[in-house]
C-alpha cells in the first residue's frame, strides 16, 4: 500500500513525529473528526426524534385501548394473552398483570366455548371469525354471552403469530339494537306525521275549489230530484183518475193537461242526470279520501297521467281564474307506488307554480310528460320570477321556505323529494334561461 493510500489516522499513529506532520495533514484530520462528530450528532438527533415518535405512538395506542368500550386482547398462537385493555379488566374483574401470561381459554365459562375458541384460532389464517357468540366469565363468576371477532396476526412470511380478539357483551348489543329500533320507529312515526300534516295543509288550500267542485253535481242532483218530485204529484193525480174509472174522454183530457207524456219522456234523462251527479260526487269524495288517508306502505299500479290531470283540476279550482295550465303528455303513464302520495307531490308542485306566478299578468304553467329510456319524465315549467340563486341549494331542505310567514311550512318540497326518492325516482329544480323555474321528476316506468 502506498503512502498516498493511507488515511490521516494511520499517518497520525506512525513513527513520524508530530512536528514532522505537515499542516495540511492536521487540517484533514480535524475535518474528518468534525465529519464523524457531525454524523454522530445527526444520528443522535434522529434517534431522539424516532424515540419521541415511538413514545407518542405508544401513548396514542394506549389511550385508544383505554378508551375502547369493546373488550380487547392480544394473544399468541398458543392462546397466551400478551395484551389487554381496561374494558376487559373491568369485565373480568381480574387485574392486568394476572391476565397477561394467562391462557385466553381460561376466560370462558364452559368447555364448549373454550373448544370453539381453540378451533377458531387454529384455522384463523384461512377462516376469519366474526360475531362468534361465546360464554365469558364475568367478575362475579357468572356466564355472559359475548360476540367476538378474531383477526389473525401474521409474520412477513404469512406465518400465524397470534390473534387480536375484540368483543362486546351480547346484552349490550341487544340493548343498543333495541334503542336503535325504537329511534327508527319514532323517526318513521314522525315522518308519517309530517307527511300527513303537509297533506292536510295542501288539502286545506284546496277546500274552496273542492267545495265548488262538489256543489255542481249536488246542485244538478237536487234540481233533478225536485223536478221528479213535481212529476210525482201529477202522475199520482193521473193514476187516481185511472183507478176511479172516469170516462175515457175525460181521462185523455186530464192526461193532456198534466202533460203525462212529456213527464214520461223526461223521467229517464232526469234519472240519468241524477245518477251521473251522484257518481261524480262519489268520485270526488273518494278522491278526497284517498288523498287525505294515511298511506300504509301502499304499492299499487296506477296511471300517473290521471293523477296529474286530477291534481291540475283540483288546484285550478282553488286558484285565481287567470292561472292557466297547459299539458302535453300521453294518456297512459304506468307507475307503481302510492297514488295518494304521488298526488300530494303533483299538487304541491302545481300549487307552488301558482304562487310563483301570482304577480304575472298571465300566469302560466306548462306540464310536459314523456317516456325516456325506461323512465317517465315529467316537467313543470312556470313563467314566474324563478328561484333565487342562494335558494337553489336549500330548496329541498326541511323547513326552508321563500314564502311569507303563514303561507308555507317549508315541508312541501322536502316531503315531495322524499316521496319521489322512495318511489325510486329523482326530483330536481332549476331556473330557465327565458325566465321562470322548472321542476322535473323522473320515475321508473312500470312494465305493462
Amino acid at each position: 500500500m502506498n503512502d498516498t493510500d493511507k488515511s490521516p489516522f494511520e499517518n497520525l499513529t506512525s513513527a513520524t513525529p508530530p512536528e514532522a506532520m505537515s499542516e495540511s495533514t492536521w487540517i484533514e484530520v480535524v475535518q474528518k473528526m468534525d465529519e464523524v462528530y457531525n454524523e454522530l450528532l445527526q444520528h443522535e438527533v434522529e434517534l431522539e426524534q424516532k424515540n419521541e415518535a415511538l413514545e407518542e405512538s405508544q401513548q396514542f395506542i394506549f389511550s385508544v385501548l383505554t378508551s375502547m368500550s369493546d373488550l380487547l386482547l392480544v394473544c399468541d398462537r398458543h392462546g397466551v394473552i400478551e395484551e389487554v385493555n381496561q374494558a376487559l379488566v373491568n369485565f373480568t374483574g381480574k387485574p392486568e398483570n394476572e391476565l397477561k401470561g394467562a391462557r385466553f381459554y381460561s376466560l370462558f365459562a364452559d368447555a364448549n366455548s373454550r373448544t370453539a375458541a381453540e378451533r377458531v384460532i387454529a384455522k384463523l389464517t384461512t377462516e376469519p371469525a366474526h360475531d362468534l357468540e361465546l360464554q365469558f366469565l364475568t367478575r362475579d363468576d357468572s356466564a355472559t354471552p359475548v360476540a367476538l371477532n378474531f383477526t389473525a396476526r401474521l409474520s412477513g412470511s404469512g406465518k400465524l403469530l397470534g390473534a387480536v380478539i375484540t368483543g362486546r357483551p351480547v346484552g349490550e348489543l341487544r340493548r343498543a339494537y333495541h334503542a336503535l329500533r325504537e329511534a327508527h320507529d319514532q323517526l318513521k312515526r314522525t315522518q308519517q306525521q309530517l307527511l300527513q300534516s303537509e297533506k292536510m295543509a295542501s288539502l286545506g288550500r284546496l277546500v274552496a275549489g273542492v267545495a265548488h267542485e262538489l256543489n255542481n253535481p249536488i246542485s244538478f242532483v237536487l234540481g233533478n230530484v225536485h223536478a221528479m218530485s213535481r212529476y210525482t204529484t201529477r202522475i199520482k193525480q193521473y193514476m187516481d183518475a185511472v183507478h176511479a174509472k172516469i170516462p175515457r174522454e175525460t181521462l185523455l183530457k186530464l192526461r193532456d193537461e198534466l202533460r203525462i207524456d212529456h213527464i214520461l219522456k223526461d223521467l229517464a234523462p232526469l234519472l240519468e242526470g241524477a245518477i251521473e251527479g251522484a257518481e261524480r260526487t262519489r268520485d270526488i269524495v273518494d278522491g278526497l279520501k284517498r288523498f287525505s288517508a294515511t298511506d300504509r306502505n301502499e304499492n299499487v299500479k296506477f296511471n300517473l297521467s290521471e293523477i296529474i290531470e286530477r291534481s291540475i283540476h283540483w288546484v285550478t279550482r282553488s286558484t285565481p281564474a287567470k292561472f292557466h295550465v297547459e299539458t302535453d303528455m300521453p294518456n297512459f303513464l304506468p307507475v307503481i307506488g302510492s297514488p295518494g302520495q304521488m298526488q300530494q307531490v303533483i299538487i304541491n308542485l302545481i300549487q307552488n307554480a301558482a304562487d310563483a306566478t301570482d304577480h304575472q299578468s298571465e300566469p302560466l304553467l306548462k306540464v310536459f310528460a314523456w317516456e325516456e329510456q325506461g323512465d317517465i319524465v315529467v316537467q313543470f315549467r312556470d313563467n314566474g320570477a324563478g328561484i333565487a340563486t342562494e335558494a337553489l341549494d336549500k330548496l329541498f331542505d326541511p323547513f326552508y321556505t321563500t314564502k311569507p310567514v303563514g303561507k308555507g311550512t317549508g315541508l312541501g318540497l322536502s316531503i315531495s323529494y322524499g316521496i319521489i326518492e322512495r318511489h325510486g325516482g329523482i326530483l330536481s329544480a332549476k331556473n330557465l334561461v327565458q325566465g321562470g323555474a322548472e321542476f322535473m321528476l323522473r320515475l321508473p316506468r312500470t312494465p305493462t
